[in-house]
């Protein structure tokens, strides 16, 4: 059972980024997925979060507006969108995924939003 986040990188501020989140070993589409975030120095930090239950999402504060969880079932895949990003953006973003209270974390991608 693996989650593998996917999709950092460097990118200009006010610039967009995709994240993916993909499982080998379960079904993406029968968890609810979330992603945190860890940047240097600061405690981590969910980000957002899709319900399996009903699509229902959630997000912190500081990305409302900006960013998009999605969940696309024939690829059984999670999306999280980035847009209009922001230095304090940059951090290590992990998924992971909850089901029947049992967590499985993925490894994380770098974001890096500098110009």
């Amino acid at each position: 059972v693996q989650l593998q986040a996917s999709g950092g990188g460097l990118v200009q501020p006010g610039g967009s980024l995709r994240l993916s989140c993909a499982a080998s070993g379960f079904t993406l589409n029968y968890y609810g997925i979330g992603w945190f975030r860890q940047a240097p120095g600061k405690e981590r930090e969910g980000v957002s979060f899709i319900s399996s239950l009903d699509g229902s999402t959630y997000y912190t504060d500081s990305v409302k507006g900006r960013f998009t969880i999605s969940r696309d079932s024939d690829k059984d895949t999670v999306y999280l969108q980035m847009n209009s990003l922001k230095a304090e953006d940059t951090a290590v973003y992990y998924c992971y995924g909850d089901r029947a209270g049992v967590r499985y974390w993925g490894q994380g991608t770098l974001v890096t939003v500098s110009s």
